[in-house]
């Protein structure tokens, strides 16, 4: 695929996924991409780009941004190609990234998890739903 074709489809689904990657990984140390960019000699304009896989990260910035993040280079790579569908496989994995890659998702997706009560956190999907017009759920 050359440049012209990526810039039709967007960006590859590996880079998308690696950039979200960084960016949650940056987001959970509370990192920002400032300080980020200093600790492996790049601008923070430069780690955006990483992020929203507007440019792919090498490996040698991959290996640097591992020991910079405090983690393995395959935490980078979880996820892709896994034989099990993650829980909501329904909806698209472009979707979730989309998601995953706004403020607000980052920070739902971070805090969401920390409501104890699964009948809360049902209530709480439940109003969402409601809110984006989209149908109940099925109980199970």
């Amino acid at each position: 695929m050359d440049k012209h074709d990526e810039a039709a489809t967007g960006p590859n689904p590996i880079d998308r996924h690696v950039g979200l990657r960084i960016r949650l990984r940056r987001k959970a140390l509370g990192i920002s991409q400032e300080r980020l960019a200093e600790s492996i000699g790049l601008t923070f304009q430069q780690v955006q780009k990483y992020e929203r896989a507007a440019n792919r990260v090498s490996a040698s910035k991959l290996w640097e941004m591992s020991r910079a993040l405090s983690t393995s280079i395959s935490y980078f790579y979880e996820g892709l190609g896994d034989a099990a569908e993650p829980p909501g496989a329904n909806v698209p994995r472009e979707s979730m990234q989309d998601f995953l890659l706004t403020p607000e998702g980052i920070e739902l997706a971070a805090v969401f998890p920390k409501v104890a009560k699964s009948r809360v956190r049902r209530k709480i999907l439940d109003l969402v739903r409601a809110m984006a017009g989209e149908p109940d759920a099925v109980e199970s």
